[in-house]
């Protein structure tokens, strides 16, 4: 924060702002480090944070023993043991500026008394979550997350999965304890498959990398942290004593390569530095080229390699002296939008994108935005020619973020949600409440061909070999006009498609016959009613055992069931009412497909936690405690209020009270709410 900023807010004021500043910082701080669910980017988090740190310069007199700035972070999430540290786990100090770089080499000269020459090595900083890991005799027998600097959460089992993290130490003779530090990290492609996952599942996609390592070494089922394929990088070591093949480091330079032999990854791209000179070359070096690297890193971290340096120059009450890290500025370019096209997908809903001038951001080219709905439209004010800034939300999605107006020529075009459908033409709407707008035309072929891709997905028909280009090939041909023409196609119909083999051909044809066998739950979530997702469908096609049975349900028959809201109901009520949707009821009946349930003598094997007893904990993501009820219940489980060696399972949300601590007494294995779901659409196995 520059120094006019600080003069300019009256004394008077002062004390609100910070006060201000501290609760924003501390909500910020609780949802990123203890729920998993940032609520702030991280540069507006550190312009904030400087703020704060600036205010409380100028009036010490306000300084609070609970403001951000006297914490190292924030206190275990619940749901894991805490342990403490051997030796806190410090975060840094963020240097933003070559400035602030030289404003901490003064500070750490002016308490070291040695008049040595100073050497640096400069290191990436991995854009993960920090792990503590101890070792005795050489085997890993504790992995804590970094918690409040202090105490941590014992994660041992999680860590246990990372394969780049040694369970022995290649020792022969290893120290009493061994204490390693590091970072657990996603690649950008692990990370890329996880989301697509999420989003084929129906769940909410990780933020950022970070964010899904964080949220993924806090899992209760190490098996999904398995799934999941973390990465870890040590840099810090700390020894008990000495040993032949062990000695005690001398220097950082020296530890990075001990770690090394001890079979840790140690980040190949390092620098041993003789200067501030040279630090900034290799920070400019990898600003350029950090876009190449498989994962993210967000900054340079800076120490003193003298090992000797670093024990006289200690620790603050929170940072360590002898080290700082030098953050990334947060990438934004300025580009000038050419056009406005708007999507339309399977809802019928219209999406906004920009074209742009191709701009090179955060290592990519961009040419495309999102502008979300009419009500983001409204508020970014936009023309036809505007200058826009435009980042990567996560430094994955484009988004413009601003407008820049003062560059907006006179005769610039406001750009407005359309009137009609850009692919019928048809009239759209915008329902009451909502921000999106809506093609309701039925016939659309932008709704149909999103029909279809929904249809062909995995949880719904699971059409193996019918993908995007296949279905735009059969719109274009006029050979699918409803997704019960699929049941109608001939050999010959796919052989006069362009790049089809006979081979090709049949097995696409096998596998629309082999979706006629999918359950009735799945039909349902296939047809694509708008808010039934895959654990609705399942609920409904509990409770309604057919489709002519939920077309003859009443509304208030609907909604009574538990876990479907009023709006699902209506939903569904609307679209059986659709004399349309009739007919292809009809037609999909016709062809052979499951539009009722399996005869009882079936269910037990359509219900995965059919005889299992649950007992629910804590607060759940998405699902309400009765929610989660139904759905268990609609799976053929039964949910209880009390622990007992004969509980199968423990669903586990946050806040989870003490009936964590006596499952894991009795031994009983604990599901997350994502678990569950994976249980009941039939993918993993469930915990012994």
């Amino acid at each position: 924060m520059t120094s006019h900023r600080i003069d300019s807010i009256a004394a008077s004021h002062a004390q609100e702002r910070i006060q201000e500043l501290q609760q924003l910082l501390t909500q910020a701080s609780y949802a990123y480090y203890a729920q998993d669910q940032p609520i702030m980017e991280d540069a507006v988090y550190d312009q904030l944070y400087r703020e704060l740190v600036a205010l409380e310069q100028q009036y010490p007199e306000w300084v609070t023993p609970t403001s951000p700035t006297q914490r190292v972070g924030e206190q275990p999430a619940a749901g894991f043991r805490a342990v403490e540290h051997r030796i806190p786990l410090y975060s840094l100090d963020n240097a933003f500026t070559l400035q602030d770089l030289t404003d901490w080499e003064d500070r750490w000269r002016r308490l070291d008394d040695s008049a040595a020459a100073a050497h640096y090595v400069a290191e990436l900083k991995i854009d993960g979550s920090a792990l503590a890991l101890t070792y005795e005799r050489g085997i890993l027998i504790r992995g804590v997350t970094r918690g409040d600097g202090v105490r941590g959460e014992e994660i041992t089992p999680n860590v246990k999965t990372i394969r780049s993290i040694p369970l022995r130490l290649n020792l022969t003779h290893p120290p009493d304890w061994v204490e390693v530090r590091g970072e657990a990290f996603i690649a950008l492609d692990v990370f890329a498959q996880i989301n697509r996952d999420r989003a084929q599942a129906e769940e909410d996609p990780f933020a950022n990398p970070r964010n899904a390592a964080a949220g993924t070494l806090r899992q209760l089922d190490a098996r999904v942290v398995a799934q999941r394929q973390l990465d870890f990088f040590a840099y810090t070591l700390h020894l008990s004593n000495g040993t032949p093949d062990c000695p005690l480091p001398q220097s950082q330079w020296e530890s990075l390569e001990r770690l090394n032999q001890m079979g840790f990854r140690v980040n190949p791209h390092r620098c041993r530095c003789a200067s501030l000179a040279e630090v900034k070359d290799y920070y400019q070096i990898w600003d350029q080229r950090r876009h190449d690297l498989p994962y993210m890193t967000d900054g340079v971290v800076i120490k003193l390699d003298s090992m000797a340096r670093q024990d006289r120059l200690g620790f603050t009450q929170r940072f360590p002296r002898w080290a700082i890290a030098w953050k990334y500025a947060p990438e934004e370019a300025a580009t000038v939008v050419q056009q406005v096209l708007f999507q339309v997908g399977r809802t019928g809903a219209l999406t906004p994108v920009a074209e742009l001038d191709p701009v090179q951001l955060a290592g990519t080219t961009v040419a495309r935005a999102s502008l979300h709905n009419r009500d983001r439209l409204q508020d970014l004010n936009l023309h036809l020619g505007d200058t826009v800034v435009v980042r990567k939300a996560g430094e994955i999605i484009p988004e413009v973020v601003r407008v820049l107006p003062d560059l907006r020529s006179p005769q610039a075009q406001k750009v407005e949600m359309p009137t009609h459908c850009p692919v019928c033409g048809q009239p759209v709407i915008q329902p009451l409440g909502e921000a999106v707008t809506r093609c309701v035309n039925s016939t659309c072929p932008a709704i149909l061909k999103g029909t279809l891709m929904h249809w062909v997905s995995r949880e719904a028909l699971d059409i193996d070999g019918v993908g995007e280009r296949i279905i735009d090939q059969w719109l274009t041909h006029g050979l699918v006009t409803s997704i019960a023409d699929l049941y109608g196609l001939t050999l010959e119909d796919l052989l006069s498609l362009e790049r089809m083999g006979k081979k090709s051909a049949s097995n696409i044809l096998q596998a629309i016959q082999a979706s006629k066998d999918r359950p009735w739950s799945r039909v349902l979530y296939g047809l694509g009613i708008r808010h039934v997702g895959s654990v609705n469908a399942k609920i409904l096609s509990q409770a309604f055992p057919s489709a002519h049975a939920l077309k003859a349900a009443r509304l208030d028959e609907i909604r009574g069931i538990h876990g479907i809201g009023d709006e699902i109901a209506q939903s569904v009520l609307t679209w059986f009412e659709n004399p349309r949707n009739q007919g292809l009821v009809q037609q999909l009946e016709a062809q052979g497909l499951q539009l009722e349930a399996a005869p009882e003598s079936s269910v037990q094997s359509l219900q995965p936690l059919a005889g299992k007893t649950l007992v629910l904990t804590g607060t759940l993501p998405t699902l309400k405690r009765s929610e989660a009820k139904a759905v268990i219940e609609a799976a053929g489980g039964k949910v209880t209020g009390s622990l007992s060696p004969k509980t199968d399972y423990l669903l586990v949300g946050a806040d989870a009270g003490s009936k964590l601590d006596k499952a894991i007494a009795l031994g009983v294995p604990q599901l997350t709410e994502a678990d569950l779901r994976d249980l009941i659409a039939g993918t993993p196995s469930p915990p012994d």
